[in-house]
């Protein structure tokens, strides 16, 4: 059962947030929970503090900003820093520019990263933002 302070905070109950390939968001992100990111995101993505979140960046899919956030999985292009406070997932098709500051990481072959890797003493993780976070939402096929 969640306690007041817990009822008060919506990132603590976490919940599943897809990004689809036919979404693009500009402007930084704040999540709790998972999310899937297989579309196009431009902006920095953060994960709640104190919430042990997951983001799993889909083959086809695309950030172009920082991500903090305990886990990371990224099978697609990131073109950032990246901050995992646990654990670090980098798949085969995964493409990387920007450094990488990781607690435990997992790098498959083929997997490629143009940036320094950092180890971190877990739980380190940069903090979210204070400000409230706003996003502009494009979806639709209409796409050239």
């Amino acid at each position: 059962m969640l306690g007041k302070k817990d009822q008060d905070n919506h990132f603590a109950a976490g919940g599943h947030t897809l990004l689809a390939r036919a979404v693009e968001i500009t402007g930084d992100i704040k999540f709790g929970g998972d999310m899937e990111v297989i579309g196009v995101i431009k902006g920095n993505i953060y994960a709640e503090a104190g919430v042990d979140a997951k983001i799993s960046i889909a083959e086809k899919g695309e950030v172009y900003g920082e991500i903090h956030a305990p886990q990371i999985i990224v099978r697609g292009s990131v073109k950032g820093d990246i901050h995992s406070s646990k654990h670090l997932e980098l798949a085969a098709s995964a493409v990387v520019q920007g450094n990488v500051h990781y607690s435990a990481i997992e790098v498959v072959k083929g997997a490629q990263v143009n940036g320094k890797l950092e180890h971190v003493k877990e739980g380190t993780v940069a903090s979210v933002k204070s400000e409230p976070l706003k996003a502009v939402v494009a979806s639709g096929e209409g796409k050239s």
